[in-house]
């Protein structure tokens, strides 16, 4: 299957998933994401801002937010086809744009180096254990991880977890999947 396909499938795995599973496993997910040593050690967490089916993430920056972290969100910079990050303090700096994705609103949130983001969670449809993984197609993020040097690891359910997919020399993978299920460490793989 070449990446088109793959997306189209991933998507329809998602939409399967029930209202209580999609609660219960971003539950479990952030959860296990809470008790790596990567999160607890981050000052500054790099995250979107999920729709369903994504893992859910707005639990995710609640307790960043709770924990006094510093939370940076991606805003798309299509023109330049790269992302720009922002600090986010509260859901009411959120605005909808294309697709129906929420991004910071530039005029009421502060640009943020990337540098100082510690921790990136990295969104993708699906994943291979190697830390591989199939975007939404924008490659904003490929781009992105080529100049970011610290700690990534990516959100999934253990359904978007394959054992195959098509990888390009741009692709970037991540150093850790965190599903409802386990923690995989894709650098010792």
């Amino acid at each position: 299957m070449d990446k088109k396909e793959w997306r189209k499938k991933m998507k329809n795995t998602l939409s399967s998933l029930s209202k209580q599973e999609y609660e219960q496993y971003s539950y479990r997910i952030s959860k296990s994401l809470f008790s790596t040593k990567e999160w607890q050690e981050a000052a500054v967490v790099g995250v979107t801002v999920s729709i369903a089916p994504e893992v859910d993430t707005w639990q995710v920056i609640r307790e960043a937010w709770n924990q006094k972290k510093t939370v940076a969100v991606p805003k798309c910079l299509p023109d330049e086809k790269r992302l720009q990050f922002h600090t986010l303090t509260s859901f009411l700096e959120l605005e909808t744009v294309y697709y129906g994705l929420f991004e910071p609103n530039p005029e009421r949130t502060e640009k943020m180096d990337p540098a100082d983001i510690d921790l990136l969670l990295v969104p993708g449809l699906a994943f291979m254990n190697n830390g591989y993984r199939l975007g939404f197609g924008g490659g904003y993020y490929d781009r992105f991880l080529k100049l970011y040097k610290k700690q990534t690891a990516s959100l999934a359910f253990s359904s978007q977890i394959v054992s195959q997919l098509p990888v390009e020399s741009h692709d970037i993978p991540v150093q850790k999947i965190i599903t409802e299920e386990r923690i995989i460490e894709c650098d010792s793989i």
